[in-house]
């Protein structure tokens, strides 16, 4: 289904409540969106909807809006610890975002309350104040809420609570589903009541998304809304007001044009997009040292406590940068966005176009910008072919310098900037190899020496993909890295512990070492002089009587071959063995005897022979 209306909110079908058409004045909301136009009617009609909207089509009001509706419609009152309506978002920030219009909207509407259950809290607080307070409306990520219903044993009866739920929705479905939350989700609809309104929201509709469609909705109504004043308008995935521009650059300069974009926009809102949790620490406090006088913020998934602030404080700024995963990709609403970099291509294309999608809102402009390395410059085409997402070549930065140097001074003044640059380039690497383009996006291709001055590395961290290269045109710091110090003197202290307490061990694993070889070496030495003095017993003593007996045996045959050819007499074969045995006489008696009897026996033999 498409509906393109986008008239008042006066002129919708359905009559809103007076409070809500003052909090949409207030709001300065005058016109709907077609997602918004479309929704509405329906589900305030009790139809479940499964909408389909580009990203920054204005999806949260079109659910906000007719779930109040519809609990203002109820013949019951609810009660403080009946749930009305559940929320349920992939992220924590789109569910402090989303909460945050529901709250505004009640405002106007005392007699409902609600929750936010979000991951990065104590989950025992977030149960004492259900407890205390009650809540009619809960906004919820999926792994807080499962744990929520399976807290019987701290006196939190979830399941009891939402028997009488009017409205499910499902918020970015497709990425609930992306960032594996099937089983989360499952588990949380078992609890839920068949009779209900239920609506799903997603800026894809993938077949995992239809599946979800089929188990948790009844005979849906099926939306898409598509861009309107759009010449390709059917296929388009991007807002209509979103110019999208690449630019091509070598890895060592990759961060030297950034920085010279980001210097020429100072007084405007940029999001820069990572690949990885480590670039974004690395290259975040290399940003906040680089760009003056600009408030340069991160955020990543690995954030626990930190992010639900960090995130209020970036969307209240009228300028500044937040340096970012794509933990920020999908559904955030920050107002006033002007550029979108990606420094990094994400791991997969519809990322892209979400990651896009966080400028150019609600009908404003926006302006997006990826940063390509020579060998990928074919991934414009594919983006343009398979998420229909047209891209024009930015004309070259300008003002470009080097800011490498001043980077690796501060690797070499704090050892917390320089372990963090060498994990950004280990994750960088291994995020590349997981690249779903991996035609496009190939390991193989990757000029590391290269890519490591990007990085503004003092020396090249050990790793599988480095294994056995050598890289002559890599140029390291003359510095020992392991004398560089952390700023932070409690961790230099620790560290210098550590590294005390391992000069420990070492030493006594080397005196032990020393121990066993002084040990070894004697054995040996006692061994060889063995040996030395077997040899000098049996030089000493002569060869053995075996041994004689058969030298003698051997020089006896070779008379023996000289008396039969006729070379001497019988009587000089008789006078040189007589003579040998009275020789030996002295040393073996017994010996001499035998062998004077043994060859007086084969001279009468070779006497009989000649005779004959």
């Amino acid at each position: 289904m498409s509906n393109t209306t986008d008239g008042t909110w006066d002129s919708l079908p359905v009559k809103l409540n007076d409070n809500i058409l003052r909090t949409l004045k207030e709001l300065n909301f005058t016109h709907m969106t077609p997602v918004q136009a479309t929704c509405i009617p329906l589900f305030m009609r009790n139809k479940d909807v499964a909408a389909e909207a580009v990203t920054g089509s204005g999806k949260t009001l079109a659910f906000v809006i007719p779930m109040i509706e519809l609990l203002l419609k109820r013949e019951d009152k609810l009660k403080k610890m009946q749930v009305g309506a559940l929320i349920i978002t992939p992220t924590r920030e789109l569910a402090l975002q989303i909460s945050e219009v529901v709250e505004t909207f009640l405002k106007n509407f005392p007699q409902f309350t609600q929750i936010l259950l979000i991951g990065g809290t104590n989950p025992i607080e977030d149960v004492e104040k259900f407890k205390a307070h009650g809540a009619n409306i809960v906004v919820a990520t999926p792994g807080r809420l499962e744990d929520m219903f399976r807290r019987k044993g701290d006196g939190l009866d979830m399941a009891s609570y939402v028997k009488s739920l009017d409205v499910l929705v499902l918020d970015e479905a497709d990425r609930l589903l992306d960032m594996g939350f099937e089983a989360s989700l499952n588990t949380i609809l078992s609890y839920l009541p068949k009779q209900r309104r239920t609506g799903l929201f997603s800026a894809t509709q993938t077949q995992e998304v239809e599946k979800l469609v089929r188990a948790g909705l009844r005979n849906p109504v099926r939306i898409t809304v598509k861009e309107k004043g759009v010449a390709d308008s059917h296929t388009q995935k991007t807002p209509s007001r979103l110019a999208n521009y690449y630019t091509v650059c070598r890895p060592e300069e990759k961060f030297n044009i950034l920085v010279a974009f980001l210097r020429q926009h100072k007084h405007e809102k940029n999001l820069v997009f990572f690949s990885t949790c480590a670039c974004v620490d690395y290259y975040s406090r290399a940003l906040q040292t680089l760009i003056k006088k600009v408030d340069v913020q991160c955020i990543h998934g690995k954030m626990k406590n930190k992010r639900n602030k960090i995130f209020s404080n970036f969307r209240s700024l009228k300028s500044g940068i937040l340096v970012c995963t794509d933990v920020m990709a999908r559904g955030i609403d920050i107002p006033e966005v002007n550029w979108v970099l990606q420094y990094d291509p994400p791991s997969n294309a519809s990322a892209f176009v979400h990651r896009c999608g966080r400028t150019a809102r609600i009908g404003n402009q926006g302006n997006a910008l990826v940063f390509l390395l020579p060998m990928e410059e074919s991934y414009v085409s594919f983006l343009s072919i398979n998420q229909k997402c047209p891209l024009q070549k930015m004309s070259p930065i300008s003002d470009v310098v080097d800011v490498l140097p001043k980077v690796k001074t501060m690797a070499l003044a704090d050892r917390d900037m320089f372990e963090r640059g060498m994990r950004a380039f280990v994750s960088n690497v291994q995020a590349y190899a997981k690249h779903e383009c991996s035609l496009i996006f190939r390991v193989k291709d990757l000029d590391f020496t290269a890519l490591a001055h990007g990085f503004a590395l003092l020396r090249l961290p050990k790793m599988p993909e480095l294994r056995g290269k050598t890289f002559p045109d890599f140029i390291r710091t003359d510095i020992d890295t392991d004398t560089i110090k952390y700023k932070d003197k409690n961790r230099e202290k620790q560290r210098q512990k550590m590294m005390k307490e391992q000069k420990d061990k070492m030493k006594t694993v080397s005196s032990k070492t020393f121990v066993k070889h002084q040990a070894w070496s004697k054995q040996k030495n006692k061994t060889e002089r063995r040996k030395k003095k077997a040899a000098k017993r049996k030089h000493d003593e002569g060869p053995d009587v075996d041994e004689e007996e058969m030298n003698e045996l051997l020089n006896d045959t070779r008379l023996l071959k000289k008396l039969k050819k006729g070379q001497i007499t019988g009587e000089d074969f008789e006078k040189q063995i007589t003579s040998r045995s009275k020789s030996k006489a002295k040393q073996n008696s017994q010996v001499a005897a035998q062998m004077k009897t043994n060859f007086t026996q084969i001279l009468s033999e070779s006497t009989f022979i000649f005779e004959n």
